[in-house]
């Protein structure tokens, strides 16, 4: 499982734009997360799926309404990744008026997920392997802290959480 200090692994995301703009077109975009990371903070944060009780209820609006104390405390970037196809992510993205404030990053084949090692099986409930409920600070494309959640709780990954940390 990654931990702090290590750097975040290579993969490929996938992000749904519904606007041209700044070398981005319509569609899905591949973003490097290496690349998209580097030199930059970021506040990252996954979740088992797009359109989930929990996390449309309470995951992805927390960040986007501490969007501007985040920035304050100097995040760059905030990153919601979810094991689902660019179009979901994107739907969603609509759906939680995050346009602006929160980049909504699809990981469709779980590849980022299973390189963390932070998958959460959910076969069972027919959903397939997920990415567990976690955020993290990255600086640099360095992980800064990592706050994983206990099976079926949100305690620890929320915006307040990574906010207290982003301030050091």
């Amino acid at each position: 499982m990654i931990k702090v200090g290590d750097t975040l692994p290579a993969a490929t995301l996938q992000e749904y734009s519904e606007v041209e703009g700044e070398g981005c077109s319509i569609g899905p975009n591949p973003v490097d997360v290496n690349q998209a990371s580097a030199g930059k903070t970021i506040a990252l944060f996954a979740l088992p799926g797009a359109f989930t009780p929990t996390c449309s209820a309470k995951h992805v609006p927390g960040y986007v309404q501490r969007f501007d104390e985040l920035k304050a405390a100097g995040v760059d970037e905030i990153w919601c990744v979810s094991v689902n196809d660019a179009f979901v992510m994107g739907a969603w993205a609509r759906d939680q008026k995050t346009d602006g404030k929160v980049r909504m990053l699809a990981d469709g084949s779980g590849v980022f997920a299973n390189a963390t090692g932070l998958t959460l099986d959910l076969t069972a409930r027919g959903m397939g392997v997920r990415s567990n409920r976690y955020s993290m600070l990255v600086k640099d494309g360095k992980v800064a802290s990592l706050n994983v959640e206990a099976p079926g709780k949100f305690e620890v990954s929320d915006a307040e959480t990574l906010l207290k940390q982003a301030r050091g």
